[in-house]
This record gives structure tokens, C-alpha cells and sequence, in this order.
């Protein structure tokens, strides 16, 4: 990767203009979100991690993104409503992104080119289910859906990434977890 991860501009849902340099040296569990899903409980999830490791070095870090079925198409203001009032969350959320649709953002781009692949759990029906719906990307790498989890280092590397269906508490990813803050 040419792309230092840490110095790929963002901005925050709140407008702040950032780069994931805010988080160095923290594990960052990078999830798109959507508040209209069928996936959307995972918020609690994702909150109850965040709460038990932050103190750790986790970040979880969500970025809305429509480009799924239109399963986002609130304002900023609409997401972080909905998210608080919800689902409590207060783990960093970030301005809606286009991951799958161009121009793709750049954090995405790289997160892809490191991790081209997804882990499933066991068993998993999702993929199938998504083609039923004919709803399944066109480039088998591209993120399959809303929910999807890149597990970022300390030192910036991208570890790991989790299909949509790898729920928040599932003890892949929570292993995964455990070995980054370890």
C-alpha cells in the first residue's frame, strides 16, 4: 500500500475534518453502518464493544453509507439521532460515505485493496440471500453489505475484515480483537 492509512481525510457526522491520525496507536474496529437495515441491531453490539475495550485501545469507528439499497438516506443530524436514541451509541461516527459506488471514498478503497476478502461465519446463508435479491456486488471484492467490519492495528496495518453477518460478539471477531489490543 502506497496510502498511509492515518493521513486519508475524513470528517467526522458532526462536520469536524479529521484523518484516522486521531486514532494511532488504537485498534480500530472500521464498520459502514445503515439505520434502515436488517442488520441495523448491530449498533447495540458494536456500542457494548466499544464500552469493554475502549480503555483497552479500541475504536470503533462507523461510517453511514447508502449505497445499499438506499438503507441510509438520513442527514447527518437524522443519523446521529437515531444512533443516540436508539442505540446509545457513542462510538465515533463519521459524514456518509460511498463505499461501493464511485467516486469510492479513499479510506475504503485502501481498507479494500488490503483485505479483498471477507470472513463469514460458519454456515453462513448471507451471500445467498443477497443474490436471491440479485443484490450481491459485482466485483467479488467489493464490501457486501451494510455492516461489514475491517479490523485496523495499532500501527495502522489492516488485519482482518468480517462479512456483514459476523455479528459484534461473535468469538471470531472477538479473538481477532483480542490478539490486535494484545
Amino acid at each position: 500500500m502506497t496510502t498511509n492509512i492515518y493521513n486519508i481525510p475524513l470528517t467526522s457526522l458532526d462536520g469536524r475534518q479529521l484523518t484516522l491520525g486521531d486514532f494511532k496507536g488504537q485498534v480500530l474496529l472500521i464498520v459502514n453502518v445503515a439505520s434502515k437495515c436488517g442488520l441495523t441491531p448491530q449498533y447495540a453490539g458494536l456500542e457494548a464493544l466499544y464500552e469493554s475495550h475502549r480503555e483497552r485501545g479500541l475504536q470503533v469507528l462507523g461510517f453511514p453509507c447508502n449505497d445499499f439499497a438506499a438503507q441510509e438516506p438520513g442527514s447527518a443530524e437524522e443519523i446521529q439521532s437515531f444512533c443516540s436514541t436508539n442505540y446509545g451509541v457513542q462510538f465515533p461516527m463519521f459524514a456518509r460515505v460511498q463505499i461501493n459506488s464511485q467516486p469510492r471514498h479513499a479510506l475504503y478503497a485502501h481498507l479494500i485493496a488490503a483485505q479483498p476478502q471477507a470472513s463469514a461465519p460458519e454456515g453462513s446463508d448471507f451471500p445467498a440471500k443477497l443474490a436471491a435479491h440479485n443484490l450481491l456486488p459485482a466485483v467479488a471484492s467489493d464490501v457486501m453489505w451494510n455492516f461489514e467490519k475491517f479490523l485496523v492495528g495499532r500501527d495502522g496495518s489492516v488485519l482482518a475484515r468480517f462479512a456483514p453477518d459476523m455479528a459484534p460478539d461473535h468469538p471470531t471477531l472477538l479473538a481477532a480483537i483480542e490478539t490486535a489490543l494484545n
